[in-house]
């Protein structure tokens, strides 16, 4: 089994506070919180959402009845918590009637549950969020000539759980083909105003087809068939239940840069795959490019969320066609990273050096890649 970076919940759990899980679905949160279950000298209580009982209680918003559910007990769990109606109320019902308590709540659709949850919750909860394996987690059982080993393979195929330790490639694909198309989609499928399936995979494939380019959703619409609306509400369901991550252009000199456009990336390479119907090896791909920018974009995503990173991310690019892939703004500096699987190292753009001239800039490659995503590098 690989070590997952919230292994141990016991630092973040605290009487009276709700300890919140995001994440997409299969990526492993029941697991986390079951092996913790098992290992805990805690008196717990675990339900889901799902059970029609616990959903009465929590969405009754009575104070005694949900009182009573935690009598005696020192930690609750409620597993798939989206699925209960204004959980967040019930949720704050439980924690101020039991001051003692310390609850977890996971869930997989964060426009559902961030939704119930935010408010009622203020003050009252911390929240994790958890992705597909990092290479902060694979490097604790693999060192660094294997983790370049497996480059290729999640490259292709991604860092779901199931799939890294799946034993063969048609396994892998078969997995894949499933989260694509069923379980990583439930939620946006069953969404009360989701009601055409195709529409939401004609756009995905789209947004896989342009990873890493800045998109136009006009153009987007028209292809689609669609309005412009309807597919900046679709973008934003699609962002907020973990299936892709909006980027924004950097910029403090408006006329020279472009900031109207955003790129989208996918949390998993694999996935991204699946969606297009391509696991090809990378020496007859013509995407190479775009899977490495992909990749590289979520391990350093999930490098800056587990090591507690306070930043904010960009891309930037000129109406000339300057660019540089990645820009991290933190502790009041900037950083310009860019993306190259080849070994090309070009320099910084000069517009870019001429215009923040404290900004440092990096060319990451397959030779230095594994230093940008780990916790013991400050860049």
């Amino acid at each position: 089994m690989i070590p997952r970076i919230y292994d141990n919940l016991d630092k973040y759990l605290k009487k009276g506070k709700v300890l919140v899980i995001f994440g997409p679905r299969q990526v492993g949160k029941t697991t986390l919180v079951k092996n913790f279950l098992a290992k805990t000298s805690l008196k717990y209580r675990y339900d889901t959402g799902e059970d029609f009982r616990i959903a009465e209680i929590f969405s009754s918003n009575n104070p005694d009845k949900i009182s009573e559910y935690a009598s005696g007990y020192e930690l609750v769990v409620i597993d798939e918590a989206q699925k209960v109606q204004n959980i967040g109320t019930g949720l704050k019902l439980l924690v101020d009637s039991h001051p003692q308590l310390m609850v977890i709540a996971t869930g997989s659709s964060s426009f559902d549950l961030a939704g119930n949850i935010g408010e009622p919750l203020t003050g009252r909860k911390r929240t994790l969020t958890m992705f597909p394996l990092s290479h902060l987690e694979l490097s604790q059982i693999y060192n660094k000539f294997e983790l370049k080993e497996k480059l290729e393979d999640l490259l292709i195929f991604g860092a779901y759980p199931e799939v890294v330790t799946a034993s063969s490639k048609q396994e892998k694909g078969l997995i894949l083909d499933e989260l694509a198309h069923s379980y990583l989609l439930k939620d946006i499928i069953a969404f009360d105003k989701i009601k055409n399936s195709r529409v939401i995979f004609d756009l995905l494939r789209l947004l896989a087809f342009q990873t890493g380019s800045q998109v136009s959703l006009s153009e987007i619409a028209k292809n689609i068939g669609v309005a412009g609306k309807t597919v900046g509400r679709y973008l934003d369901i699609l962002e907020k239940s973990f299936v892709i991550y909006s980027l924004s252009g950097f910029s403090r000199n408006l006329r020279k840069e472009i900031v109207k456009k955003n790129k989208y990336y996918f949390y998993d390479n694999g996935i991204r795959n699946a969606l297009i119907s391509n696991f090809n090896p990378l020496h007859i791909r013509n995407d190479k490019g775009q899977l490495w920018e992909n990749f590289l974009f979520n391990e350093r995503l999930r490098k800056n969320k587990y090591c507690e990173i306070f930043h904010n991310l960009y891309f930037w690019r000129t109406w000339d066609q300057k660019e540089i892939d990645l820009v991290e703004e933190r502790e009041g500096k900037l950083f310009g990273y860019e993306f190259k699987f080849g070994n090309k190292k070009p320099k910084a753009p000069a517009l870019w050096s001429k215009t923040y001239p404290e900004a440092e800039y990096e060319v990451i490659n397959r030779e230095n890649y594994l230093d940008f995503v780990g916790c013991n590098q400050e860049g």
